[in-house]
């Protein structure tokens, strides 16, 4: 099965301890396969290993306290 990427654009993250947990938060939404996020950018990419809706990407990074949106 190919993996999708999903893009998001985070808004509020301003170290790397926010960084760490915008990537947690993300890993634990089931079907994600890996993150990658980026403090200067205000972005993460995430690779999916099976569909997931993106709304739950939106709201787990929510949930951990930070602004989300997809890119």
């Amino acid at each position: 099965m190919a993996s999708e990427t999903v893009r998001l654009r985070v808004e509020g993250m301003g170290c790397d301890g926010c960084v760490a947990a915008v990537a947690e938060a993300l890993r634990k939404v089931h079907g994600v396969r890996a993150v990658a996020v980026e403090l200067a950018a205000g972005a993460a990419k995430v690779v999916l290993g099976q569909p997931v809706d993106p709304a739950h990407l939106v709201a787990a990074v929510e949930h951990a306290g930070y602004d989300a949106a997809l890119a």
